[in-house]
């Protein structure tokens, strides 16, 4: 009979066998995979962004999926003590642009190593290759787990920390979702978050801007009013398929809220390539440089403002014919293109699937889970932690802020469950 059982071996996973052993309990973590900590191993472009530096209250504004939810666990576990807890491992941190930190070797498999390694010294017992097929319940409270083999094991305590379902490779296949379920749990709907954009616009379709990348600029989700829901500012870039890159992942989960909330599978985003220019402002520049030469076309002095692949679109957009000179503008025409450039809208379809997605929004309801705990409202004895949750934030290290402090949590309160079952 083990204290606490651990189910997933990932970033909340293994912050919950270090909290859990810490405080005393005897604790076995089971996974299904050959190695721990996969999904960390990839998280950073393989750098590994193990938090983020921004205060609490910022840090919690870029978590939109629930991240007040955090406000409690982050009384046991927040950035800075993430932060500390790994350079008294000896890794030390950089902060990076927008206040992700890494760590200075900028190999994820330092940060797996060390938390490994910290679980190993503290008498954790660690079966890789050992799924679990059910949770053991009494109904009054949960008494183990089930493996796959057929084998049975006993446990005070049991926490789930079998992430969501993006990133499948890595494992995160959704396995503790029926488990929830099977303990009465409600999960909420499962969407792809952080993930690239699809549109069927016939200049997307035709690839003919397919690799084209976007620097600083703003891209915006509309509601069926034309209300700006959500803008972020940043890097994007068009695909064969539609629009990937940093804004573009951020924005991704709101095309999912306004099809929900609209019922349309339409919704229209919009780029604006002068995100710090007012449209007068950016009117009179534009004019400026028209006017110097009003006699040659003007899709060749565009290049001055905008990406030269662009240029088709937007005089197609504005009707400008391919030869016009600025000398031959007709009234208002100078208006209409800037709007264009300020403003250019498209028709996003959706996104790529939960598997290409880097987060999963959605999970086990919040509602059934003590926030100061994370123990299940409806059987004693389970805990939840990590992407299982319905918790979902941007990526730049906010998700596995999440996952270690809800892990640290869930840890931390399973081990106190045995002093009082």
């Amino acid at each position: 009979m083990y204290d606490v059982i651990v189910i997933g071996g990932g970033s909340a996973g293994l912050m919950a066998c270090v909290a859990a052993a810490e405080n005393g309990a005897s604790v076995l973590l089971l996974d299904k995979g050959d190695q721990l900590g996969r999904k960390l191993g990839i998280s950073g472009g393989g750098r590994c962004n193990v938090t983020n530096a921004k205060e609490t209250d910022e840090l919690i504004r870029h978590i939109p999926g629930n991240g007040r939810f955090l406000y409690s666990s982050f009384q046991n576990l927040d950035n800075q003590g993430i932060m500390r807890f790994f350079e008294n491992l000896g890794i030390a941190l950089k902060e990076e642009d927008n206040g992700r930190m890494f760590p200075v070797t900028d190999k994820a498999k330092t940060v797996v190593d060390a938390l490994v390694g910290k679980i190993v010294s503290l008498g954790v017992e660690i079966r890789t290759k050992e799924p679990v097929k059910e949770l053991i319940q009494n109904g009054q409270h949960v008494q183990g787990v089930k493996l796959a083999s057929g084998k049975v094991i006993h446990g005070r305590s049991v926490i789930i920390a079998t992430g969501g379902k993006s990133v499948p490779q890595t494992g995160s296949t959704g396995d503790g979702y029926p488990w929830a379920e099977a303990a009465g749990h409600t999960i909420t709907e499962l969407y792809p978050t952080e993930v690239p954009i699809v549109s069927g616009e016939s200049w997307i379709q035709s690839k003919e801007l397919q690799g084209l990348s976007l620097r600083d600029i703003a891209l915006s989700v509309l509601d069926a009013k034309g209300k700006t829901v959500i803008s972020h500012r940043g890097d994007m870039i068009f695909t064969h398929f539609g629009v990937s890159g940093p804004v573009a992942l951020r924005c991704s989960q709101f095309i999912r809220k306004v099809q929900m909330k609209s019922g349309n599978t339409q919704v229209t985003m919009s780029i604006d390539l002068f995100p710090d220019l007012t449209p007068a402002a950016l009117e009179a520049q534009v004019k400026q440089g028209l006017e110097q030469e009003s006699r040659k076309a003007v899709k060749n002095i565009l290049k001055t403002w905008v990406p030269e692949r662009l240029i088709p679109l937007l005089m197609k957009r504005a009707e400008i014919g391919d030869d016009l000179s600025f000398h031959h503008f007709p009234k208002g025409m100078l208006s209409h293109l800037c709007g264009l450039m300020k403003s250019f809208t498209f028709r996003a379809d959706g996104t790529r699937s939960l598997k290409e997605a880097f987060v999963t929004g959605g999970g086990v309801h919040l509602k059934e889970i003590y926030p100061k705990t994370m123990e299940s409202k409806l059987l004693p004895g389970l805990f939840f932690c990590g992407e299982v949750l319905d918790i979902h934030g941007y990526t730049g290290g906010y998700n596995i802020t999440a996952a270690f402090s809800t892990g640290y949590t869930a840890g931390m309160h399973a081990a106190e469950y045995r002093h009082t079952h």
